[in-house]
């Protein structure tokens, strides 16, 4: 697609790399068949072509208009547009692009503007984690919006976390909304490796991965948030403390994995940080990449998981974002889990998609209602995922336990 930059976006880091994106798109139309707005709404300015012409007008010097925005809001950004795209266009990175310019030209209402406002502080702040105990406190008598963000509070085995010292060590990053959320989440995955003889090391200045502020088209603020996590990082990246040297970047939340997999693309036109990004995305593992490793320690400490049947909703962030298809339900399986995927529609979004549900509810209701249909036929006695935002909201529509997978093979540990 042949695109003439405005000379406001010519020799900008933006109009640059926007340029080359739209380069090798074709505009066939394929990604259409795979994006889930598009199939709700039947609008091709809703779908990943329709977008893409928008925002190839706007870099073109068209005025961007308060339609374009809410064409881009509605994106999930879940990124099966480019699992389907023959040409390879990275649209996830075109649309954050679109994003932050039209936010700079359109004017939000200030309700809006509020409420983004507080996604970007609260979510990553240290009030969070007391809000949200609160929150659990008060759930009976919250009305039902609003519980369904809350979980129950988490029982004790949660604060369970190894103390055995190991030679393998790696790095977890908690996240922001996960350790008061889901806490057991993160002891479970430090008691499985640790069962596999790896310890799992936490930085304590490490916080949001950034991908929250980027995709509310705030860059500077994702970039500051991803420059901190490097800075917490690098000690034990390089062995200069006395805890020992990491081999691995570990990501059980797989939206945060895909973000800093992409550290090194982020900060690539920063001199002080370009080549440590590259490092980090290179050291970052989602947690189901380390499972053929574990699989030797591990297997003679299973007992038959008690979980029966499972269906496993594989997250955008994973199998579109990261790639990773087909790992997590294979290595459960070899651990003796019944697990399934969706007999349709496995690739299909759920609607979460970070702060997504709280800002398109509607839309995100269906496509959470769509897909809980389709796991449905599978009769499991749990639903299993990959991504803290993915089984919080899939919870909220369904009584069937939702859980990481982590924690199901946490438990089946002698």
């Amino acid at each position: 697609m042949q695109t003439t930059l405005s000379p406001e976006f010519k020799g900008t880091r933006e109009g640059e790399e926007a340029e080359a994106i739209l380069r090798k798109c074709v505009h066939c139309g394929f990604c259409t068949a795979t994006c889930p707005t598009y199939q709700l709404l039947g609008d091709e300015l809703d779908g990943p072509r329709g977008r893409i012409y928008q925002i190839k007008q706007v870099l073109e010097g068209a005025p961007a208009t308060r339609s374009t925005q809410l064409h881009l809001d509605r994106c999930l950004t879940c990124r099966n547009c480019e699992t389907t795209c023959p040409s390879g266009v990275q649209y996830g990175r075109l649309v954050d692009i679109g994003r932050e310019i039209v936010e700079q030209r359109v004017e939000r209402p200030r309700g809006e503007k509020a409420v983004r406002w507080l996604l970007r502080e609260g979510l990553t702040g240290p009030l969070f984690a007391p809000a949200m105990k609160l929150g659990q406190l008060a759930r009976p008598l919250l009305p039902a919006s609003l519980k369904l963000k809350v979980p129950p509070p988490a029982d004790a085995r949660a604060q369970r976390w190894p103390q055995s010292e190991r030679q393998r060590k790696v790095l977890m990053l908690l996240g922001c909304v996960q350790p008061a959320m889901a806490p057991n989440i993160n002891s479970a995955t430090a008691r499985v490796l640790d069962a596999a003889g790896i310890q799992t090391l936490v930085a304590d200045g490490a916080g949001c991965c950034g991908a929250l502020r980027t995709h509310l088209a705030d860059r500077d603020g994702g970039l500051a948030d991803m420059r901190r996590n490097i800075d917490a990082w690098w000690p034990l990246i390089e062995g200069l403390t006395s805890q020992g040297k990491v081999e691995a970047i570990v990501m059980n939340a797989s939206g945060c994995g895909a973000t800093v997999k992409e550290y090194g693309h982020a900060l690539a036109h920063d001199p002080d940080y370009a080549a440590k990004a590259e490092r980090v995305s290179a050291l970052t593992k989602d947690l189901s990449e380390l499972l053929p490793d574990l699989l030797p320690a591990l297997k003679p400490r299973l007992r038959k998981p008690a979980n029966g049947q499972l269906v496993f909703h594989p997250p955008c962030s994973l199998q579109h974002a990261q790639q990773l298809r087909g790992g997590v339900e294979t290595h459960l399986a070899e651990l003796g889990f019944e697990v399934r995927l969706a007999a349709s529609e496995s690739h299909l979004c759920c609607g979460s998609a970070g702060t997504y549900s709280v800002l398109q509810p509607e839309l995100s209701l269906q496509l959470r209602d769509r897909k809980l249909k389709g796991l449905a036929p599978q009769k499991a006695e749990t639903i299993v995922s990959a991504n803290i935002g993915c089984i919080q909201h899939l919870q909220g529509g369904t009584a069937t336990p939702v859980r990481h997978w982590v924690e199901l093979l946490d438990e089946a540990l002698a």
